[in-house]
């Protein structure tokens, strides 16, 4: 008997009559494999983390496509920066951050560069007077305390007392902090950015005091002579002279033939405005002057208005610079700048790229293994881009002339990164400035031409601080 109508019931042992088979409806399920499910919950929890670890994960993927190395060095396993460190490396904490510095003391042998006669016998002589200063070595951009190896004994001979040169953050074995490390509102543990040029010339400043005396001689190349001017401009009585090699600094199209005639312009008019104070009885002239007086206030409020524009979309402008140089497409752009330029930029720094040896290569490229170079050179071009600078001071480039401290400007004749009539024009403006052209020469004068280096800043010591062999201790500039 059927227990549904219409239908048949069979049993399990009985006979079956012959029937058409019914269309197969069923649903297939694939079989997954636990490493699918695995991989598949991997993707959705990244997916669901927070955009930071999402952005990291982004890298951390375009690293494996793009290829494991950056410049030749393998991207897979950085370290710590400490790790990285030389025999006479020497870390110390300044704001929250540890500095990677080397000193070189007078008298002392220094180790980790190959020697060079010509370099020994540029620092040598008894015609070298003593000053007993320190003397603060500050690199550029892309370089590090290795930029200065090569001439640091010979100019702790030269100046008779101990050189120290440290990376400023984001360069070198200096530690990178990330941006969240430093502006989570603990003023009072770091109160500036440390990518900052201010920050730089707070550790300048630190340095100065850690060697001792009230003074020092500041060298500064490239980059490197922003942070030695500034320094000079905050504290003008801790700084004994400057040297500036192959400067980084704009230098005013017009020096003191545009400022002598803005003032002839300027006597001029006086002398107009005296011969016609007869005139000015008019009464014309009276109702003249007090439109022009109203036309002047409006004017001046506009400005205001227009300032206040010119803030807030400052700050617009600011804070989408600030998300997208802290993307992580920005940090990709960056491994792929520093792959394809980086190597290609030392070697355009100098005149005759044939005499880099693979020690000056791996010399810059060792800062690459490093964790966090490509994020802390993203914060240090963030910094650059949006340090407006003191809003009461002028511009660096109009207080040149304020500079009232001996001055030697280092300058390679052909140097590709700063043009030769840069410095030389710098030298025009700067009072009393003393300009140093080096022949065959690039950006790089310190590591290219060292002989001819030292001997420019022997010259240079001999007639700043007195009679050769005299111990000179400079009281002021």
């Amino acid at each position: 008997m059927s227990l549904v109508p219409g239908f048949r019931q069979f049993a399990c042992f009985g006979p079956q009559l012959p029937r058409q088979n019914p269309p197969d409806v069923s649903v297939r399920v694939p079989i997954i494999s636990a490493k699918r499910v695995t991989k598949f919950l991997r993707r959705s929890a990244s997916v669901a983390g927070s955009g930071a670890e999402f952005s990291e994960r982004l890298v951390a993927t375009e690293r494996k496509k793009k290829g494991r190395n950056v410049a030749g060095v393998d991207q897979d396993e950085l370290v710590d920066p400490t790790m990285l460190s030389d025999p006479d490396s020497f870390f110390c904490e300044f704001n929250g951050i540890q500095i990677h510095h080397k000193v070189c003391h007078h008298g002392e042998e220094q180790t980790g560069q190959p020697f060079n006669s010509e370099i020994s016998s540029a620092s040598a002589g008894s015609n070298v007077p003593k000053v007993g200063l320190p003397m603060i070595l500050l690199h550029g951009f892309g370089a590090s305390v290795f930029s200065w190896a090569g001439v640091m004994k010979p100019l702790a001979s030269l100046i008779g007392s101990s050189v120290l040169a440290f990376d400023r953050p984001a360069f070198g074995l200096t530690s990178r902090p990330r941006h969240s490390i430093w502006s989570t509102g603990k003023a009072d543990m770091l109160p500036l950015n440390p990518y900052s040029i201010a920050f730089s010339v707070l550790a300048t400043l630190f340095f100065i005091d850690r060697l001792g005396p009230e003074k020092a001689v500041l060298v500064g190349h490239s980059a490197g002579c922003l942070v030695a001017v500034d320094t000079y401009f905050e504290y003008p009585e801790r700084i004994a002279a400057l040297i500036l090699v192959a400067p980084a600094i704009f230098a005013p199209l017009f020096g003191d033939k545009a400022r002598k005639g803005s003032q002839k312009g300027k006597a001029a008019q006086s002398e107009d405005r005296g011969s016609t104070t007869d005139n000015q009885r008019n009464h014309f002239i009276v109702i003249w002057n007090l439109l022009c007086r109203l036309v002047g206030l409006i004017v001046q409020t506009a400005m205001h208005v227009i300032k206040g524009m010119k803030d807030m979309l400052g700050s617009i402008y600011r804070n989408i610079l600030l998300a997208v140089l802290r993307s992580s497409l920005s940090i990709i752009l960056v491994r792929m700048i520093i792959d394809k330029f980086g190597i290609a930029a030392v070697r355009n720094s100098w005149c005759d790229a044939n005499k880099i040896t693979d020690f000056t290569i791996n010399g810059y490229t060792k800062p690459l293994r490093a964790k966090d170079w490509d994020v802390s050179l993203l914060e240090y071009t963030l910094a650059t881009l949006t340090n407006s600078g003191s809003k009461t001071e002028p511009p660096l480039a109009a207080r040149l002339a304020e500079i009232s401290c001996p001055v030697l400007i280092i300058t390679g004749d052909t140097d590709r990164i700063v043009p030769r009539w840069n410095a030389e024009r710098l030298a025009s403006v700067i009072p009393g400035a003393t300009l140093q052209v080096i022949e065959s020469c690039g950006h790089l004068p310190h590591e290219e031409k060292a002989a001819e280096f030292l001997l420019a800043i022997k010259k240079f010591l001999q007639r700043t601080f007195g009679a050769p062999g005299e111990v000179v201790f400079a009281t002021g500039c």
